[in-house]
């Protein structure tokens, strides 16, 4: 088993030092803010994520993972220092790698001799470079092992990953970071330090794309009068295709695609390399947060002005807690741009700062005199749902699912109108 520092607890921060600490490792998680630092002593997730709290209590039980907000205590002895710091994005689509160098810089006298910094953070091709030239050291290795957990599944992706992937200088220290995952069976990819940094932004860059391709399409299929739910299953049957990601919805988003994709355009605009397939999924992806509001005005007879809209879910999928780039939310601002009223429930979000926008206590509350009800997030109770209760407390009876999670025949047996996409 090794020592570890971690450097930095938010979402992947987190989810790797309690993640390195359940397979056995010591490991130090740092932060700078001290309050969260204690909230992880006290075994308290500043985070929802489903099943990581009982890993955190586990962990700290054993005593393997600690949490510190002196970086020297941090580092003592360490053998591998993962670097999990923001990499927010710039104005002009780039990764912001501010916080990596300045993290870099600052720990750089602190390290252990043959220490190796591990970049988890998602960085644009050329970061480890970089990396190396903060810290300065010949006797300090840096590599790069990009995560791939999604919000929501992040203890089943960390435990059963699709595969891990490291690069580093030479095979030797990309082969010591994977000897930390030595009981984890999955496919390994050791490589080198620009290909493992682009691994993680080509792969969600393909995703969001896919997702852009599988929602335009259910735009066709509506106004061509098919069921895109038929389609997307025939097309999931092509074991070259899959039937991952091919669920219509009202967009992308999250604090992944949204940023890898401009950020991946943004590297390759950098080479002289032109991807539009990248360019044309975004503003695919705008496009869909557009087509449902244009359906539900079209149906409330072509204005919002004055309407009120109960809208199901916030965050910009299920099993999280996390609102950043939801589409949820974009089409919720869509909404109250076009004069609309929104009212909205989610089971993890109890506020939400937007002019516009009330957060309800429970679905029926939001659906209290609304003229519309409109599902943005595929949380499984919305599909438990009693039509009639919220139907009820409705004032109108148009329903727009999204996320198709609602039983149409029980809603519309109720009362419920599901309007068709027609020519918006």
């Amino acid at each position: 088993m090794f020592k570890v520092a971690v450097i930095g607890t938010g979402y992947v921060g987190l989810t790797t030092a309690i993640g390195l600490a359940s397979l056995g490792h010591e490991v130090v998680g740092y932060d700078i803010d001290p309050s969260k630092v204690e909230q992880l002593k006290a075994g308290i997730l500043p985070i929802y994520e489903p099943g990581l709290d009982q890993m955190l209590t586990d962990v700290l039980a054993t005593g393997k993972l600690r949490a510190t907000s002196n970086l020297s205590e941090a580092l003592v002895n360490a053998e591998f220092v993962f670097t999990c710091v923001p990499t927010p994005q710039d104005e002009d689509g780039s990764a912001d790698l501010s916080y990596v160098i300045s993290a870099s810089k600052e720990m750089k006298d602190l390290l252990a001799p043959g220490a190796i910094v591990v970049t988890k953070s998602t960085v644009p091709v050329g970061s480890a470079s970089q990396v190396e030239d903060a810290i300065g050291r010949a006797d300090v290795h840096v590599a790069s092992n990009p995560e791939f957990l999604r919000e929501g599944a992040a203890v089943i992706d960390f435990k059963n990953p699709d595969r891990i992937v490291v690069g580093a200088r030479s095979t030797e220290v990309a082969q010591r970071v994977m000897d930390l995952y030595a009981v984890i069976d999955c496919p390994k990819v050791l490589t080198s330090q620009p290909a493992a940094e682009l691994i993680k932004y080509a792969s969600n860059s393909f995703l969001a794309i896919k997702l852009s391709y599988v929602n335009d399409i259910a735009a066709l299929c509506e106004a061509a009068g098919a069921d895109p739910l038929e389609v997307m299953h025939g097309m999931g049957l092509d074991s070259r295709i899959g039937d991952r990601f091919l669920a219509p919805g009202p967009g992308w988003g999250g604090s992944c695609f949204p940023k890898d994709t401009r950020a991946l355009a943004s590297i390759s605009a950098g080479f002289g390399i032109a991807i539009p397939l990248i360019d044309a999924a975004i503003v695919s992806n705008e496009k869909a947060h557009k087509r449902v509001v244009d359906r539900v005005m079209q149906e409330l007879g072509g204005s919002l002005v004055g309407k009120t809209i109960a809208v199901l879910g916030l965050t910009f999928k299920a099993n999280t807690d996390d609102t950043r780039q939801s589409p949820a939310i974009a089409v919720i601002e869509r909404l109250i741009g076009r004069g609309a009223k929104v009212v909205a429930f989610d089971p993890i979000v109890s506020a939400y700062s937007l002019a516009g926008l009330k957060v309800a206590a429970s679905p029926t509350a939001a659906a209290s005199d609304a003229d519309a009800l409109v599902v943005l997030t595929e949380w499984p109770e919305f599909g438990k749902l009693n039509p009639a209760d919220l139907l009820t407390a409705m004032r109108g009876t148009c329903v727009v699912d999204t996320r198709n999670i609602l039983n149409k025949t029980n809603w519309q047996a109720a009362g419920a109108i599901f309007p068709d996409l027609k020519n918006s």
